[in-house]
Order: C-alpha cells, then sequence, then structure tokens
C-alpha cells in the first residue's frame, strides 16, 4: 500500500480533487495521511498540497514554495489539483481533448481559486456566485460541531471522485454528440430551425452558424419537447439571434394553443427565449411560425 500525506486542518478543494483523481487512477490502496510532520510528509510516496516541492517523478505535488509551480500560458498558476491532472490526466482521460475540456472546466477555477487569481467581477453589490468552496465551508466542522474534520474530509472523497468521473464522461460525449448536431444541421430542410432528436450539446457548433435561430430537442425528465432560442454569444447567452413572438411570452396551455395555433403548446418563457410543446411536431410548428412572426 502506498501513502499519501497532505496537509491537516482545514481542507480546501485543490487537494480534495487532487487527491481523488489519484484514487481513480491508482485505486484505493492508498493510505491516506493528512499531517504537518515532515517526517511522514518527506517518507511519503505522494506528497499533496504539503512539503514545498513540486517534482511529479516522484509524486510531490505542491505549489506553496517560494516561486510556486508554475502556471499555464494563460496565467493561471498551478495548484495541486493541476500538477497532478497534468500528470497524470493521459492515465484517466485517454483523448487529449477529454482531458483539456476538463481542465478548462474544472481543474483551472480550482486552481486559480486556491490561488486567489478572480475569474469574474461581482455585477450585484454584496452578492456574490455560491461555488464549490463555499459548499465545502457549510460541511467542515467548526469549534460548535463535534464531527472531526479528517472524518469530513474521507466522507467528502466519493463524492468528488464521481464529480471528476461525471467530467471526463460528459467531455467524451461532448465529442461524440457533435457530430449528431452537425448531422442535423446538415441535413436541416430549413437551416433556421435545427431538430435534434436528443438533448445535444449544441451552442458551440451550433451558434458558430449564421442560421439557426431556433434548436428542438425533446426535455428527457419530462417528455416534452424544448424549443430553445440560439444566444447571440454562446458563452453568456443573454441575448438572443430572435425571441418568440410577444403576445406568446409568459403563456401556458390552452391559453398559449389558442394565441399560437398549435394544441399541445405547453409554456412559453415571460422573456421569450425558450418554449415547449408536448410533441415532436407541436414544437416544429411553434418554431416554424416563431420564425414567422407567429403567423
Amino acid at each position: 500500500m502506498k501513502t499519501l500525506t497532505t496537509h491537516s486542518g482545514s481542507f480546501h478543494q485543490d487537494e480534495l480533487f487532487a487527491i481523488a483523481t489519484l484514487l481513480l487512477i491508482f485505486g484505493d490502496g492508498i493510505k491516506i495521511v493528512r499531517t504537518r510532520d515532515t517526517d511522514l510528509i518527506k517518507n511519503a510516496d505522494y506528497a499533496i498540497d504539503v512539503g514545498g516541492i513540486n517534482d511529479a517523478k516522484n509524486g510531490r505535488f505542491d505549489h506553496h514554495q517560494e516561486g510556486g509551480a508554475g502556471q499555464r500560458a494563460n496565467g493561471i498558476p498551478y495548484a495541486s489539483f493541476g500538477l497532478v491532472w497534468k500528470e497524470y490526466a493521459h492515465l484517466i482521460a485517454k483523448d487529449p481533448r477529454v482531458a483539456d475540456i476538463v481542465d478548462k472546466k474544472l481543474v483551472q477555477p480550482i486552481d486559480a481559486a486556491d490561488n486567489g487569481v478572480a475569474l469574474f467581477s461581482p455585477v450585484r453589490e454584496g452578492v456574490y456566485p455560491y461555488l464549490f468552496n463555499n459548499v465545502l465551508s457549510a460541511l467542515t466542522p467548526t469549534w460548535r460541531d463535534s464531527a472531526n474534520v479528517d472524518d469530513t474530509f474521507t466522507e467528502l472523497l466519493p463524492l468528488i471522485k464521481v464529480i471528476v468521473l461525471k467530467e471526463i464522461e460528459k467531455a467524451e460525449y461532448f465529442f461524440r454528440d457533435l457530430e449528431e448536431v452537425r448531422t442535423a444541421y446538415a441535413h436541416a430542410k430549413d437551416k433556421r430551425i435545427i431538430l435534434l432528436e436528443h438533448p445535444y450539446p449544441w451552442k458551440s457548433t451550433l451558434g458558430k452558424l449564421k442560421e439557426p435561430l431556433f434548436v428542438i430537442h425533446p426535455d428527457q425528465n419530462t417528455g416534452e419537447w424544448v424549443i430553445a432560442c440560439v444566444p447571440n454569444d454562446t458563452a453568456k447567452g443573454f441575448s438572443y439571434r430572435v425571441l418568440f413572438p410577444t403576445e406568446w411570452r409568459g403563456r401556458m396551455r390552452v391559453e398559449l394553443a389558442g394565441i399560437c395555433g398549435v394544441s399541445d403548446a405547453e409554456f412559453c418563457h415571460k422573456n421569450g427565449f425558450i418554449a415547449k410543446a408536448w410533441s415532436k411536431e407541436g414544437a416544429l410548428k411553434m418554431a416554424e411560425k416563431a420564425v414567422n412572426g407567429g403567423v
């Protein structure tokens, strides 16, 4: 059994994710020791976020030493998660494209947070996004609690492992789904309306094409068919190339059906960027009418 050390006391998301990644790669035959004891750290097979050494070949993944552990081309410094991911991602995410997506979506934000690098600016004074760091802070025992911080750390690792696996899985599906989206676009008679047979991730593909206005796909949870407006900026998604007619907005069921002329219309959002119907045919009719101004 190999020994892995990380620092004792309060834990952070970067070492949790770094350790979870190592457990996924090398199995659970790793003994985790949370300590500040220099001898234990020195003699461990892995030292994560502790020890003051960045030496991947010898299992050392720390970034607290003077000068840090380097940074990416975009300026985001490496934390322990990023150092582990850089060294071992190819063993868990076989496709380099998948590893890159997970790095951008999951690893880099965690590294940035641990290094105090801001990735956004608040737009409402005193109100901030509720991030995974906030979740960990809420779960970390205080002096008022009887729970042990080491026990909480151990209890969280299975969840962190699931998150890493799910992000890898979704990134793998993303590349497969891209081909389905491209095929749907190629076969669409009216390229303003793109019909997808499953809720594939479409924004990064269709958002780069000039024709699409509406994307139709099933809602996997309810059985409804979604008609989504294509955003002008797919990264932000706050403005759209076209919206549903004003008179449809905020209407539901019988009232909406009477206005739009589609019997199984379910609802149209009050801001006009999404609507639903109970059949594929109904969704197509709503999109076609919306393209023609509601007629």
